[in-house]
């Protein structure tokens, strides 16, 4: 300690922990986080029509778009998107 009273860190008169401090690294942590197959999760969205399967689907129309014949299949309520997730949607526990 230096003679004036104050360590070499700095000021210690904020309080409060450094994760209560939102970053993108700390960003979600303590939350619960949507499985990969879930609507919402890395592998599920890319199926919806804003993600990157599902939006060049719906660019395409028809019967690939998510009202057509085979499209309609594919979202939360069709055959294949609604039984993904039923079996493997949902969240998963919290991160830490």
């Amino acid at each position: 300690m230096s003679a004036h009273n104050s360590s070499a860190t700095g000021s210690k008169n904020a309080t409060g922990m450094a994760s209560s401090t939102t970053t993108p690294a700390n960003a979600g942590i303590g939350e619960d986080a949507p499985k990969a197959f879930d609507e919402q999760g890395a592998i599920g969205k890319q199926f919806t029509e804003k993600g990157a399967l599902g939006g060049t689907a719906q660019a395409i129309g028809g019967p690939l778009a998510k009202d057509g014949a085979i499209g309609k299949q594919f979202t939360t309520d069709g055959a294949i998107g609604g039984s993904v997730q039923d079996t493997l949607g949902g969240t998963k526990k919290k991160s830490n």
